[in-house]
């Protein structure tokens, strides 16, 4: 289009103003996965002659450690937009009047925390995942369900309750602590998966060194505190045997079912029994038990059986007596280097290696949970008693 001159007319600064707001809607905060124009942050967006494009952001916080991915973002939408020659950014903060706005419309309209699985309305899945002893490698299972259920489109979040022995932040690649947005902390993502650990504000080699009323608020904490989001499934990473963890787990979160990692070893399989029992006294459900370390595959394709046989499928019996109900052997997992390597490098290996004989097994008893149905404890079932 040009004018009289012939030279190119400058679009309506309204219209193109307008269009530009309409793009950055798709633009996604990437630490609360909901689009900045929802959450207040588009600030303004100006005009200037020839097309020039000036979007104000307000950050959430001013080390808001992803301010490159939304000025990236930001520039990608604006600049797509018919009409925009340039696109810049001007960043700036909340006020704290908008930071409590914004706290209010994140938690559903009250400004104090809650914890959203323990609400009758909730339609998370809450996995507690438990071990009788330590060294069975419960948290290298979590990690690997998390990343499975992510890479199949599910929202996920892990809480790391192994206060005293947390390790998966590394196994995540998680190496940055939450945002805080005044009382209320953004979770770092990786891999798709939320993630929150006492690791991520302890110094490294630092011990945690607590007693049971500090570790029930701890828990309470990442529950109430942390902004989650809307997941799809919540995962909890439980230190090994039945402790103050296990209990605070069943009192914080009631709708929370259990699921059993021991080894084939029948010393293991015993305490892990003991692991799942409390189930009993704490009304939970026990999903399903996961063997771990079954075998190690021969180069001449035969199993060579370090720690035994036959551990999982036991625990999975017993406990099934003890609960009065069908708890299933969810999945056998072989001695995988695999496995461990990539713990160790932070990429699971259901994502690193997806075809490895560990990684098929975990990728199967991630997609067996997803299917479970919630825990009906605490639901609102829509039963009114009849006059």
């Amino acid at each position: 289009m040009t004018g009289t001159t012939g030279l190119p007319s400058s679009p309506d600064p309204t219209a193109l103003a307008d269009r530009v707001r309409d793009a950055l809607a798709a633009v996604v905060d990437p630490e609360i996965r909901r689009p900045i124009t929802e959450l207040g942050m588009v600030r303004s967006v100006d005009v200037h002659d020839g097309g020039r494009v000036t979007v104000g952001v307000d950050l959430t916080v001013a080390g808001c450690p992803m301010k490159g991915t939304l000025v990236r973002d930001v520039t990608a939408a604006a600049s797509a937009v018919d009409g925009v020659t340039v696109a810049d950014v001007d960043l700036g903060v909340m006020t704290p009047e908008q930071r409590q706005a914004l706290r209010t419309q994140l938690r559903g309209g009250t400004g104090d925390p809650v914890i959203p699985f323990a609400q009758p309305g909730s339609l998370t899945k809450v996995f507690a995942i438990a071990s009788g002893k330590g060294g069975v490698g419960k948290s290298s299972v979590t990690a690997n369900l998390a990343a499975a259920l992510a890479a199949d489109g599910l929202n996920v979040g892990v809480i790391d309750a192994d206060i005293y022995g947390f390790s998966i932040p590394r196994m995540l690649g998680v190496d940055r602590q939450p945002t805080r947005v005044d009382s209320m902390l953004l979770p770092p993502i990786s891999h798709g998966v939320k993630v929150v650990s006492i690791g991520m504000f302890v110094p490294p080699g630092q011990p945690v060194v607590w007693r049971g009323p500090m570790l029930h608020r701890a828990l309470e904490q990442f529950l109430a505190d942390v902004f989650w989001g809307d997941l799809d499934v919540l995962l909890l990473d439980l230190p090994p045997g039945t402790g103050d963890i296990a209990i605070s787990v069943a009192q914080l979160l009631p709708g929370s079912q259990l699921v059993v990692v021991t080894t084939p070893q029948a010393a293991a399989a015993e305490v892990a029994e003991r692991a799942g029992s409390v189930a009993t006294q704490t009304s939970q459900r026990v999903v399903g038990v996961v063997e771990n370390m079954s075998w190690l595959e021969q180069p001449d394709g035969s199993r060579l059986e370090i720690f035994g046989s036959g551990g999982g499928r036991r625990v999975a019996e017993r406990l099934s007596a003890t609960v009065g109900s069908d708890v299933p052997l969810l999945g056998q997992v072989p001695l995988d280097v695999a496995v461990r390597e990539a713990g160790d490098d932070g990429t699971p290996v259901v994502l690193s290696a997806p075809d490895s004989p560990g990684a098929v097994v975990l990728r199967d008893v991630a997609r067996s949970l997803a299917r479970q149905s919630r825990g009906l404890a605490g639901m609102q079932l829509g039963i009114a008693p009849v006059g």
